[in-house]
């Protein structure tokens, strides 16, 4: 990630946040003006150990980053091995593995932080493995989409905790690289995940998830030789269990997981029960009364989900509510694109993924040119360029797609104008809203910044097929059509959020890195042990 600002604004930032220190999280007293040093850090590890860390580390965050991508090809052959489960039941498969990611990955950050980070890794990755495999043997829709649930918990165990381990392997002048390293897997699954996902399919759908199952057996091997505890810290479980006294907020993350579900629910079932319906007011308003509920309790607990102070942050307040907007478009248009794709044009899943690898391709070449380009004219002007961009690409398609497949003509400069708007956009928010957290919330920051991105995606989701509803024939192609439009409007608000976006109060990664105090503190977004 990047930031842009001039070292007496980082010295002024660092100065009000130790004469006034946010509450510290588990109950712990804030702390005081004590200054840190990147003495504290740990020392790195030799760059032939780092290379090893981060291969597997990188080995375990792409099977959690690939199964929010490659399961969208997937999903036309298990609605036909399933009997023609419609696709708000199908719906399912995805949402119930983004909304549980989203809902337990800060509590899951911070359950780390009591058990270890290797720990937490590794057990992470077991339970990613067995919840694959459960879902390649899944007999039935609801069944499968019970074991993603399972399959998210360890996607979500294993994410914060890769962080920390890669932050204390890697040299202290390559953390800040480390960290992008780390963030731009998720690009990359984006663009290998459809392509992946349609060749598998093309076997049998169910390669999809038996995939994981070798990579995670490796990862698992090599993470007990490479994977060291922080030194004299015993993994720092025993010290964590004695300093912490509170205990991450499941009962709330369970309250966020069943308010997103409800709200989802109702979506994709307003055009089947009807918007006016007992049963789909029922659920909005479910969905009203368990957020309030939530926000409530985080309000109380001392260590919530969602840290509720963070968002009186003015810019991570607007950068988060941004992601959470541009999310929703995001998650809308990967999931047009393939059942465009299959449904209309009749390609394979294998032909599907190729066509629409093109645009999450260039994410990663945006994103590192976004960067300079934010400290020049600010984060707002550059995430609202992407939005701008990306909603035109949604605009293209409305204008030019056709019954009869014409690729590059009518589809693949659309998937050019949405990925570059991705790859202006996402990066551009993430670092916006973690420069402007104080140092010891940096891995809180983007635990958040990552929640709000897949609840967009959630939302996206649902939004498509309540707009899509169960059109065939000559219908679809005006559905389809329809749902553009809405893509393109979600993104332009998106957009206009982005540009309240201030150019004050950020500070680069590397200032948070170097005057923070343990590196898998930093991890878990805590501060840092007195």
């Amino acid at each position: 990630m990047s930031g842009g600002i001039d070292g007496s604004r980082v010295a002024g930032a660092d100065h009000r946040a130790a004469q006034h220190p946010l509450p510290a999280e588990s109950g712990r007293p804030a702390e005081s003006g004590r200054p840190k040093s990147s003495a504290q850090l740990p020392p790195s590890a030799p760059p032939a150990r780092f290379a090893a860390v981060f291969a597997v580390v990188t080995a375990g965050i792409a099977m959690v980053n690939l199964d929010l991508f490659i399961v969208n090809v997937a999903l036309p052959s298990i609605g036909r091995t399933f009997g023609g489960a419609d696709l708000a039941s199908l719906s399912w498969v995805l949402n119930a593995y983004a909304i549980v990611f989203a809902a337990l990955l800060v509590p899951a950050g911070r359950a780390a932080d009591r058990i270890g980070r290797r720990t937490a890794f590794l057990a992470g990755v077991v339970v990613f493995a067995v919840a694959s495999a459960a879902c390649a043997a899944a007999p039935g829709v609801w069944v499968l989409v019970v074991a993603r649930i399972v399959q998210a918990a360890g996607g979500a165990l294993l994410m914060p905790a890769s962080l920390g381990l890669l932050l204390a392997a890697a040299p202290p002048g390559k953390r800040t690289g480390a960290i992008r390293g780390w963030t731009s897997v998720g690009g990359a699954a984006a663009a290998l995940g459809p392509v992946l996902g349609g060749a598998l399919v093309a076997a049998n759908w169910r390669w999809v998830f038996l995939v994981n199952v070798p990579v995670a057996a490796i990862a698992l091997a090599a993470g007990l030789r490479v994977l060291r505890p922080a030194p004299g810290r015993a993994d720092n479980s025993k010290e964590r269990a004695g300093a912490d006294t509170a205990r991450p907020d499941a009962i709330g993350a369970a309250i966020f997981t069943v308010a997103i579900g409800a709200l989802a629910l109702a979506l994709v079932k307003a055009d089947a029960w009807g918007w006016g319906s007992a049963r789909v007011l029922g659920l909005i308003a479910a969905a009203a009364v368990l957020i309030a509920g939530f926000a409530r309790r985080s309000a109380r607990h001392p260590a919530p989900v969602i840290e509720p102070h963070l968002f009186r942050l003015p810019a991570f307040g607007t950068a988060t509510g941004a992601n959470v907007v541009f999310g929703t478009a995001f998650g809308a248009m990967l999931l047009l694109v393939t059942l465009w794709c299959q449904d209309v044009w009749g390609w394979s899943a294998l032909r599907t993924g190729l066509a629409v690898a093109p645009g999450p391709l260039l994410v990663p070449f945006w994103a590192v040119g976004a960067g300079p380009l934010a400290r020049r004219v600010g984060p707002g002007p550059v995430a609202a360029a992407g939005c701008a961009i990306y909603a035109a690409g949604c605009v293209f398609w409305r204008l030019n797609l056709s019954v009869e497949p014409d690729y590059a003509a009518h589809m693949l400069p659309g998937m050019l104008m949405t990925g570059t708007g991705v790859g202006l956009t996402l990066p551009t928010l993430v670092s916006a809203a973690v420069a402007a957290v104080p140092a010891h919330r940096f891995a809180t920051g983007s635990g958040v910044v990552t929640m709000a991105r897949q609840v967009g995606i959630v939302l996206g989701v649902a939004v498509l097929v309540t707009v899509l509803g169960h059109p065939s024939g000559a219908a679809a192609v005006a559905a389809f059509q329809r749902a553009t439009v809405v893509i393109a409007a979600i993104a332009a608000g998106a957009g206009l959020t982005a540009l309240l976006l201030g150019r004050g109060a950020r500070r680069p990664v590397t200032a948070a890195i170097s005057q923070e105090g343990p590196v898998s503190d930093l991890a878990a977004g805590r501060p840092a042990a007195p």
